[in-house]
């Protein structure tokens, strides 16, 4: 991962964002030595987001299992039935 300093940020922004593009790779900014944020491309943010919200789907429903809120096989098609028509 590459990794630049604020003030080079703000000093050299169309370069690194243009590297950015080219190289799909994340750039870590550092402030005083230490992490501040992560770049990455958009079309990367919006993946990263998307799969995201599919693990936390997965996760509420493994919950909603656990708390005992599950249908039965037919439940289940008779409620889906109201929407497949």
């Amino acid at each position: 991962m590459k990794v630049e300093l604020v003030t080079t940020l703000k000093r050299q922004a169309t370069k690194i964002l243009s590297d950015l593009h080219t190289s799909k790779e994340p750039v870590l900014i550092t402030e005083h030595g230490q992490p501040s944020a992560y770049l990455v491309d958009v079309e990367d943010y919006e993946f990263m987001q998307r799969r995201m919200a599919i693990l936390e789907g997965i996760a509420r429903g493994e919950q909603e299992i656990r708390n005992g809120n599950v249908l039965s096989n037919q439940e289940a098609k008779e409620k889906m039935s109201k929407w497949l028509k």
